[in-house]
């Protein structure tokens, strides 16, 4: 099994063929809850009928057109982006790493035009995740991401996490590397453990980032495209960014990314500057479109029940079982930490039919599909009850 395929993976053995809202099945008949969601991937579930009608009718037209032609959807969508965000314009990407290298670009050259030549530098904070590419990579925080690639983009300044004194240093420039073109910050760290920042850390970030002249990314490939209940995290706190950086759900499965900026930076670049041969094509774009219409049309407000029903369903279980110390997050973006055991957690739970996966080590990760249903969670609920007794 995986002969001919590079291992950066460890894959389990089943095999899944088909699925139906929050739930898989196997080529044996097996069948899973899915709360992992291809990590954040699918929002709308399985077999969802308007998206599979959408995609069914656009393979029968145009898959791709390259970035030279128009095609029906462009606009559409980047005007509903426009609308859900608050912002102005988009650039269309195939991943979240891509919208991080775009954001990257734009932000070192809008200091350019401002006259800010010598403000090349970044500032990321401890338990990052921006991407694997090269930039984005640099941007990432954790020796085992790192380490085996470097030396990798210089001038990326590291702050820990709520530490509004070192912010404040770095974004300043005293630290010694040059003076940062932009922060980039996820509102609710993923990889890092479903680490909700925190409202008054992300508004005084906001401030120091005004009042230094640095721009303000808001990496929401995990936490935005309605994840935690409104369409942006930064939302719940009416913090606007200069940048906001989407992937994982916008296209409902299908790879596709986007950096969003403001007025004051949709001229930033011009033909020539920056491109994708793939990126934005019709077959995605119009994924993305019943997504971003879903999330109009009311899902957005099933989002937050169901992220209530499931954070009070694990607060209970955090009542009953001392090893878990805290539940995190926020919408569908929940994590369970534990003092002990998260892997073998894991484990059992993908043994008992519930799919999550353990993230920082110590948390266990749920990112169920934005369909999950009242009585998903009430399954789910149950197979962690049990998994947590017999650890």
């Amino acid at each position: 099994m995986d002969e001919h395929v590079i291992r950066t993976y460890v894959r389990q053995p089943e095999v899944f063929v088909s699925g139906e809202g929050a739930r898989l099945r196997t080529d044996d008949g097996r069948e899973f809850l899915d709360f992992l969601g291809g990590i954040a991937v699918s929002a709308l579930g399985y077999g969802h009928e308007r998206l599979t009608e959408a995609l069914r009718d656009q393979a029968g037209k145009v898959l791709h057109t390259s970035n030279l032609f128009r095609h029906p959807y462009t606009e559409q969508v980047a005007g509903l982006l426009a609308e859900h965000t608050g912002m102005d314009a988009a650039f269309f990407a195939n991943s979240g790493t891509e919208a991080n290298e775009c954001a990257m670009k734009l932000t070192r050259k809008a200091q350019r035009m401002r006259g800010h030549e010598h403000r090349t530098g970044y500032v990321a904070l401890e338990g990052a995740f921006h991407g694997r590419t090269m930039g984005a990579l640099s941007l990432t925080a954790g020796a085992k991401y790192r380490d085996p690639f470097g030396p990798l983009i210089p001038g990326v300044t590291f702050v820990q996490r709520g530490d509004l004194d070192g912010l404040a240093k770095a974004l300043r420039g005293e630290g010694e590397g040059p003076a940062p073109a932009a922060l980039f910050m996820e509102p609710i760290q993923g990889e890092g453990g479903i680490y909700d920042l925190g409202s008054e850390f992300r508004k005084a970030a906001r401030q120091l980032c005004d009042e230094t002249g640095t721009l303000l990314v808001c990496d929401e490939i995990q936490c935005g495209t309605g994840r935690t209940g409104r369409f942006l995290m930064s939302q719940h706190d009416d913090l606007r960014p200069d940048v906001v950086t989407l992937a994982k759900p916008l296209a409902g499965g299908l790879p596709m990314g986007a950096c969003v900026v403001t007025s004051e930076l949709a001229e930033t670049l011009v033909p020539g500057d920056h491109g994708s041969t793939f990126a934005g094509g019709p077959f995605v774009t119009r994924a993305a479109l019943v997504v971003l219409e879903e999330l109009k049309g009311g899902l957005l407000d099933a989002i937050a029940t169901r992220g209530k029903q499931l954070r009070s369903g694990l607060e209970h279980l955090a009542k009953d079982h001392s090893r878990i110390t805290e539940v995190r997050g926020r919408g569908l973006m929940l994590g369970l930490r534990l003092e002990t055991g998260a892997p073998d957690l894991q484990k059992a739970l993908y043994r008992a039919g519930l799919i999550t996966n353990c993230t920082a080590g110590d948390v266990v990760r749920l990112l169920p599909p934005y369909v999950v249903t009242k009585a998903d969670i009430d399954r789910a609920l149950e197979i962690l009850a049990g998994c947590l007794a017999s650890l």
